[in-house]
C-alpha cells in the first residue's frame, strides 16, 4: 500500500515538473539562409513540412515569405513568394507554424486581387470575414450531388450542340491568338451563375487589363471576382493565384451558390509548377515536364464541381494552350483526362473568319446526353454528321471534282453549310439563351 502511494506521488510531481518546462516545437527553431540557385533558397539549421511557410528577415530588404517545396537531409529548399532581390547570405529563417490559410469575404465581389489576395484595383484592402484553407478541402465523391441541370453560356453553338452541366468541369483548347479570351469574357457576362470567379494565371499584363476592362466590363465585374497573377511573378505566386481562384470558389460554393470559374490558363499553372520542380532537382519526365506536374493538375481541377446534396456548385471552365497547336501535348492531353469534356477552338476556323471559332467535331461535353432532352441529342448528332460529311468531301467540293447529284448526302452538306456556318458564328454583343440555341439548331438542321 505504501509502494503505491509513493509511486503515485513520483508520478505526480513529474507530471507537474512536465507542465512547467516550457514548450518547445521544432518548427520555430531558426535557421540560416546559405545559398541560392536561381529561383531557390536552401536553409539550414531549421525543420518545417513541405507545404508550410518560413519568414526570412534580412537586414537589407525586410521579410519575405517562402514556402518549402523540397528537403534534402537538414536542408529546406524554399521558394519566395515575392520579390528577393537584396537578400543576403546568413539571413535568419523562421518557421511560420500553422497551414496555409487564405482570408475570404463576399467584400471580394467586384474586387481585382493578386495570388496574395491583395488588392490590383488601387482600393482598399478586403476585409475577410473568414480564412479557409489554400490547397482546399477534400469531398468524397459519393457524397457530391449528382450533375443534372444545363447550365446556360449564353453561347449558341454550347447551349445547342455541347451543353455543359451545372458543376461540370470543361477544357477550352486552343493555340495563341484564336479567340479564348474573348469567348471566356463573353461567358463570364452571359452565363446564369450567381457568382463568377476569373483566375487569370500567367498572362500577360496588357492582357489582364483589357480582360477586365473589355471582356468582362463593369456589369460583368460586379458579380465577379477577378485573381491575377501575370506572368512576371514567381512561379510560386502564379500557382497560388490559381489555388486562390479555386479556394474563393469553394467558399461561395459552401454557401450554397451557384458558382462559375473561369481559368486562363490551366497551362500557365503546369508551367509554373515545372518550374519549381526542375529548380528542386526533380527530373523531367515528358517533353520536359517532370511528373509532379501531372499530379498537380487533377489536385486542382477535382476542387470543383458539385457540393453536397442540396448544396452549391462550381462549373468549372479552363483554358488549356495548345503550344504550336499541338493538341498531343502533355498537359493537354493531360487535361482531356481529368475533365469532364473540351471544346476545341481551331486556328483553320479562326482565319476563316468565323467566330467563335469551336471545331465541333472535335470537341465534346461528356454529359450532355444526361442533362437535356433526348430528341436534342438526337437533332445535335444529325448537325454533326452532315457538318463532318462537308469537312470530310471539302477537297473534291473545292476543286470542283464532285459532281452534283453523285451522293445525296454530300448533296445536303452542300446545301446546309453556309447555314450550320452562320448557326455556329455568333457576335461578341450576342447573347442566345438554351431554348433560343435550341429551337435554331431544330430549325437548320430540318
Amino acid at each position: 500500500m505504501l509502494k503505491q502511494l509513493f509511486n503515485q506521488y513520483l508520478s505526480h510531481k513529474t507530471s507537474e515538473l512536465i507542465e512547467q518546462i516550457p514548450e518547445v516545437s521544432p518548427l520555430r527553431v531558426e535557421g540560416r539562409l546559405t545559398r541560392s540557385v536561381g529561383m531557390t533558397l536552401e536553409v539550414e539549421g531549421t525543420y518545417a513540412p513541405i507545404g508550410s511557410r518560413c519568414q526570412i528577415q534580412s537586414q537589407s530588404h525586410g521579410d519575405v515569405e517562402a514556402e518549402v517545396v523540397g528537403f534534402n537531409g537538414d536542408r529546406l529548399f524554399l521558394m519566395p513568394i515575392g520579390d528577393v532581390q537584396g537578400l543576403e547570405s546568413g539571413a535568419k529563417v523562421t518557421p511560420i507554424p500553422g497551414g496555409i490559410k487564405v482570408g475570404v469575404s463576399e467584400a471580394m465581389l467586384g474586387r481585382v486581387l493578386d495570388g496574395a489576395g491583395k488588392p490590383l484595383d488601387g482600393k482598399s484592402p478586403v476585409v475577410c470575414e473568414d480564412r479557409v484553407p489554400l490547397h482546399g478541402r477534400k469531398i468524397n465523391p459519393l457524397e457530391r450531388s449528382p450533375i443534372e441541370e444545363p447550365l446556360d453560356v449564353g453561347i449558341k453553338a454550347i447551349n445547342a450542340l455541347l451543353t455543359i452541366g451545372k458543376g461540370q468541369r470543361v477544357g477550352l483548347m486552343a493555340g495563341t491568338g484564336v479567340g479564348k479570351s474573348v469567348l471566356l469574357g463573353m461567358m463570364t457576362r452571359y452565363t446564369e451563375a450567381d457568382i463568377v470567379v476569373v483566375g487569370l494565371i500567367g498572362e500577360r499584363g496588357r492582357e489582364v487589363n483589357d480582360f477586365v476592362r473589355n471582356n468582362l466590363g463593369p456589369e460583368g465585374l460586379k458579380r465577379a471576382v477577378v485573381i491575377a497573377t501575370p506572368a512576371d511573378v514567381s512561379p510560386l505566386m502564379r500557382m497560388h493565384g490559381a489555388m486562390l481562384a479555386t479556394a474563393i470558389a469553394e467558399y461561395f460554393r459552401d454557401k450554397g451558390k451557384k458558382v462559375l470559374l473561369l481559368m486562363d490558363s490551366l497551362t500557365r499553372f503546369a508551367q509554373a509548377q515545372r518550374e519549381i520542380a526542375l529548380a528542386v532537382g526533380e527530373p523531367p519526365a515528358s517533353k520536359g515536364y517532370p511528373p509532379s506536374v501531372f499530379a498537380k493538375l487533377p489536385q486542382l481541377v477535382e476542387r470543383a464541381g458539385n457540393g453536397f446534396e442540396n448544396g452549391g456548385s462550381i462549373t468549372a471552365i479552363y483554358t488549356v494552350l495548345a503550344e504550336g497547336d499541338d493538341h498531343v501535348d502533355p498537359v493537354v492531353d493531360s487535361a482531356r483526362g481529368v475533365l469532364d469534356g473540351h471544346i476545341l477552338l481551331s486556328r483553320d476556323i479562326a482565319d476563316s473568319g468565323r467566330y467563335p471559332a469551336i471545331d465541333i467535331e472535335s470537341s465534346i461535353s461528356r454529359l450532355m446526353i444526361d442533362i437535356v432532352p433526348k430528341e436534342q441529342v438526337s437533332v445535335a448528332r444529325r448537325f454533326k454528321q452532315i457538318y463532318s460529311n462537308y469537312q470530310k468531301n471539302i477537297d473534291l467540293i473545292n476543286v470542283g471534282a464532285y459532281r452534283q447529284g453523285s451522293d445525296r448526302e454530300i448533296d445536303l452538306a452542300i446545301a446546309k453549310h453556309p447555314i450550320f456556318n452562320q448557326f455556329l458564328s455568333q457576335d461578341i454583343g450576342e447573347k442566345y439563351t438554351i431554348e433560343e440555341s435550341v429551337q435554331s439548331l431544330k430549325a437548320v438542321v430540318s
